[in-house]
């Protein structure tokens, strides 16, 4: 059992040490997602309400980041933003890579008349203006939830995932153990999640942090704009009340600078993870 444990302690020692891409993916984005599901556990929740401080306070030991000019303390506001940002693009990754990975395997695996009209809706979706639309929806919908918001942008990022999940199902499809595992009986489902979905699983990881990041992406911009949810703090809320305040020609760095940070270091962490986890099981890539 010792040695056991030895040879995989000294494996993942290895693995780590080799990959440096993703131990700095996981750098940036554990404590990203410690402060915005664990913080407010751990940080006592204060003065999210309008006027509880006095306003555009400088960071001190009483407000890490100060507070606002609607007097409210600005880490508890960034702490409960990080979460509500990170559950928008946890939500839409998970929907639209699930929607589109289910469609791309059922278009590359089966063929024929199913690949012409999944491929012909995939195309369909594609070519719409995603960003006009989305404001419009956002504009005509009486109350946007953040679970509203985040199935609005999972219904555009599919046709995307389900294109690329295609062109590899259709590749694999044609390789010499998928022949092999249809001469020894396998099933078409059994064909799908025992041969061909283990090979694409990386990809599709990839594709998961691209979703969610152009969805966390897509909120930023609308609540700049006015039509995001406005009953929940999210980042690109704390942006736009920001701007609203003109926190840069008052020089009030501590408001406008910690979200932008956020969000560029999960962008940054997310695409640093892929190509990490690329390197990983991808055999080309491996020294």
């Amino acid at each position: 059992m010792r040695i056991a444990i030895q040879k995989y302690t000294s494996a993942i020692s290895f693995l780590f040490s080799e990959n440096l891409n993703l131990v700095a993916g996981l750098c940036i984005l554990i404590p990203i997602f410690f402060l915005g599901f664990i913080g407010p556990y751990v940080f006592p929740l204060k003065g999210i309400e309008f006027a509880s401080y006095p306003r555009d306070l400088p960071p001190s030991p009483k407000h890490l980041l100060g507070t606002d000019t609607t007097g409210r303390d600005l880490f508890t506001v960034l702490l409960l933003s990080i979460r509500q940002s990170l559950l928008i693009g946890l939500i839409a990754g998970t929907i639209g890579t699930t929607i589109g990975t289910a469609l791309g395997l059922i278009a590359g695996c089966k063929g024929g008349i199913v690949d012409s009209i999944i491929r012909s809706v995939t195309d369909v979706f594609l070519i719409i203006p995603t960003w006009p639309l989305l404001v419009i929806l956002s504009a005509y919908l009486e109350r946007l939830t953040i679970p509203a918001l985040a199935t609005l942008l999972a219904v555009f990022s599919w046709p995307g995932i389900a294109r690329g999940v295609r062109s590899q199902a259709l590749s694999l499809r044609e390789r010499a153990f998928v022949k092999l595992a249809k001469l020894s009986g396998e099933n078409s489902l059994e064909i799908v999640f025992k041969e061909i979905f283990p090979n694409i699983l990386p990809y599709v990881g990839t594709l998961f942090g691209l979703s969610m990041t152009g969805a966390m992406l897509a909120e930023v911009g609308l609540e700049i704009i006015g039509l995001g949810p406005s009953e929940a703090n999210t980042l690109g809320l704390m942006i736009y009340w920001a701007i609203y305040y003109n926190a840069l020609v008052k020089r009030m760095w501590w408001w406008i600078f910690p979200p932008v940070i956020c969000l560029v270091a999960i962008f940054v962490g997310i695409q640093l993870l892929n190509a990490g986890l690329d390197r990983l099981y991808n055999p080309r890539l491996r020294r």
